[in-house]
């Protein structure tokens, strides 16, 4: 069947039966017991040993017996395992016991397996040490960084580090099995098996997305039947999801010219832990977010300014909300908007000197042009000698003369004209 994935997550289950005998002896049981001299452990797996290295594991041998034991030759099968610390004969009393070690150097790669032998006196005068070790080649598979700190990372949330595995030596290296262990960590972007040709190296990311607050740990192993495993460790925390606070709460920006715009200044802080800000969003295209290039990550307490404008397009109230979307857990945050659109009231104050003659009013007259024809704007005749014309717009020009009136109604010629423009 085809290899796994590298490093997918694995589980292995370990099943345990028990079994309840009432009254039967089980063949074998209380065996080193039933033995006058025995070893403990019964068999030594050395496991993988690089070929020339050596490996060395502890044994112990006890007279189980009543009597005294004398071992007198200690054998060995292959020559690549060898007995230290045990130099015959050695007298064991009743129930005594001492330590030895069992050394395995591989000259040769594969499974190499052996009989440690001890000859006695005993009950058991022949006792066998059964001996296993694979000896394996030297590779020069090398991992960079050696090793993965995640840091903070909030729970719900991940981070993605680059890791390169390379080949410093000088042969083909094959890894046929990898495998990654602790909550939270997988990896991704490799499939098995990974060949490296001498010198070449292979990138792939690893995860982790923490499942709960607290520190994490976890490994990579990578391996081959024939290398030694290669061992990655990895680390992090996770920590609660941060809160993103905005201030102020609302922006009111009063009233504004309709056409003319007004800008005020607000603040996002992270607290408690950081806070990535991924987007925010307008409801009123009348209302504008500038100063700020989102997305943007904030530190523990770290704030970051910003500028919002209000163009009003039209007379009255205005509403609106912006909203910042992020990892925090008051996500998504919000900040109302107000103001007020108006429409300027302007007008054009008019004096001029009185007449001459007996007058009881005057008449104030206006056109869009220089020259006549003009309109009158006073309802009624004015007795003094100024007026205000708040019926003006915006962007026009205006001309305005006046006349003087006597008791008779009979109205003078027009005065020297005048222009008012209406910015």
């Amino acid at each position: 069947m085809p290899l796994p994935q590298l490093f997918s997550r694995s589980v292995f289950f370990c099943a345990l039966i028990v079994t309840a005998l009432v009254g039967v002896s089980l063949p074998g049981a209380n065996a080193s017991r039933q033995q006058q001299l025995a070893c403990n452990p019964r068999n030594v797996w050395f496991g993988k040993v690089v070929t020339g290295q050596s490996e060395t594991q502890p044994v112990t041998l006890t007279n189980y017996g009543s009597t005294s034991v004398t071992v007198t030759e200690v054998s060995v099968s292959a020559a690549v395992f060898t007995v230290n610390n045990f130099n015959t004969p050695v007298t064991l009393v009743a129930g005594e016991s001492v330590n030895l070690g069992v050394t395995f150097t591989p000259s040769a790669t594969g499974n190499i397996s052996g009989l440690v032998t001890f000859t006695s006196n005993a009950s058991n005068s022949t006792l066998n040490l059964q001996v296993t070790g694979r000896g394996v080649n030297s590779w020069a598979l090398q991992a960079n960084p050696s090793s993965l700190a995640f840091g903070n990372v909030q729970v719900g949330g991940s981070s993605t580090l680059p890791m390169t595995i390379m080949n410093a030596g000088s042969s083909t290296e094959t890894i046929s099995l990898g495998q990654v262990g602790g909550p939270g960590y997988s990896v991704s972007g490799v499939t098995l098996p990974l060949v490296l040709n001498a010198g070449q190296s292979f990138t792939f990311n690893v995860t982790f997305a923490p499942l709960a607050v607290g520190a994490s740990q976890g490994s990579i192993l990578a391996t081959s039947p024939l290398s030694p495993s290669l061992t990655i460790p990895l680390s992090g925390t996770g920590v609660a999801a941060g809160q993103l606070t905005v201030a102020p709460a609302a922006i009111n920006f009063g009233n504004v010219t309709v056409g003319q715009n007004s800008g005020q200044s607000g603040q996002i802080t992270a607290s408690t832990s950081s806070v990535t800000v991924s987007s925010a969003a307008m409801s009123n295209q009348e209302f504008v977010l500038s100063g700020i290039t989102l997305p943007t990550t904030l530190a523990p307490g770290q704030t970051a300014t910003y500028t919002v404008t209000f163009t009003p397009q039209g007379s009255g109230a205005a509403s609106g909300t912006l909203t910042f979307t992020s990892n925090a857990a008051n996500s998504p945050t919000v900040e109302s908007l107000l103001g007020t659109g108006v429409i300027p009231q302007y007008s054009v104050s008019l004096s001029w000197d009185p007449s001459n003659s007996q007058v009881v009013g005057y008449n104030v007259y206006r056109g869009n042009q220089p020259n006549p024809p003009y309109a009158r704007i006073n309802s009624t005749l004015d007795p003094t000698t100024s007026y205000s014309d708040n019926t003006v717009v915006a962007g026009q020009t205006y001309y305005y003369v006046t006349t003087a009136v006597n008791s008779q109604g009979e109205e003078s010629s027009y005065s020297n004209l005048v222009q008012a423009t209406i910015p």
